[in-house]
């Protein structure tokens, strides 16, 4: 499946980029943000992508490997501001961040990302990064309460405590995410969501954010934005759960107070109806806006 990157006409126009502008792209993924970015700066901009998928990274540099203007950077968007300086780069005058993975990172990592029966046979990885404790070694080890607080906080999984039992009283036979994924499906009522949602959903979502530190790296990232930008730098944000998309819009009313950016939508934007009929894993997403002064 090619992946389809999400709100591009409204990430694009609110990011408001102008020829030889330099932009970064915060979670390059499979490039097609960056496709769109490149059109509007040209050659006598810059675009800057990061990325702490060291597959993803490969990919984008053969995908873009025409382009002399283009900066690539095997690293968490976290540390933008040790990137710029590590490549002699200026302060970006836009900055988007999507933080969604895509389908090729679900589907085709061999990480065990994905839930799906395609992905069953795959190693309980769930890290962006080889640096990080893979979900395997750390179901080894941790407790119960601190599981069930992982799968409740990051998750927000009502069901957390039946799932977290049935993991612990059954980690030696987990050893895929197929193991997993069927643990959890077992555990939880067979009208689970009326259907609408895989029952592993949630758990694998809140796995993936409490290994990658994700809550972590995006308050990092919004504390460090006068590093990152120029004054009028444009920051576009695509979050897809409740977690990431209070943090930022927090944020941005913080520092919105204190004088320091100003928001660009009151409301969060959301996809069309045609955009989610083409693209179903759009359906969650918020996209927030904002300029720095």
């Amino acid at each position: 499946m090619t992946h389809q990157p999400v709100l591009l006409k409204e990430a694009v126009s609110l990011l408001d980029i102008q020829k030889g502008e330099m932009i970064i792209d915060g979670t390059a993924g499979s490039g097609g943000h960056a496709e769109a970015i490149l059109k509007v700066i040209g050659q006598s901009g810059k675009l800057l992508m990061a990325d702490w998928d060291k597959m993803a990274i490969a990919k984008l540099k053969e995908k873009f490997k025409h382009f002399s203007n283009v900066i690539l950077a095997n690293d968490n968007y976290r540390n933008l501001p040790k990137i710029l300086e590590n490549n002699n780069l200026p302060k970006a005058n836009g900055l988007l961040l999507d933080l969604g993975f895509s389908s090729e990172q679900i589907e085709s990592r061999g990480r065990g990302f994905s839930f799906q029966s395609s992905a069953a046979g795959e190693p309980l990885l769930m890290t962006y990064s080889d640096e990080l404790e893979s979900l395997g070694h750390w179901l080894k080890r941790v407790a119960f309460e601190e599981l069930r607080r992982v799968i409740s906080e990051f998750g927000e999984e009502r069901y957390a405590n039946k799932i977290a039992k049935a993991i612990f009283d059954n980690k030696s036979a987990i050893n895929t995410a197929g193991d997993l994924a069927e643990i959890i499906k077992k555990a939880v009522p067979k009208s689970y969501e009326r259907g609408r949602i895989h029952p592993a959903t949630r758990t694998f979502q809140a796995f993936r954010i409490f290994l990658n530190q994700e809550l972590e790296n995006l308050r990092s990232l919004l504390n460090a934005l006068s590093e990152i930008l120029q004054p009028a730098g444009r920051i576009v944000i695509i979050s897809f759960h409740s977690l990431e998309d209070r943090i930022v819009k927090r944020t941005f009313q913080e520092l919105s107070k204190k004088g320091r950016l100003k928001i660009l939508t009151k409301k969060p934007i959301r996809p069309s109806e045609e955009e989610i009929k083409i693209n179903p894993r759009a359906r969650s997403a918020k996209l927030r806006a904002a300029i720095m002064n």
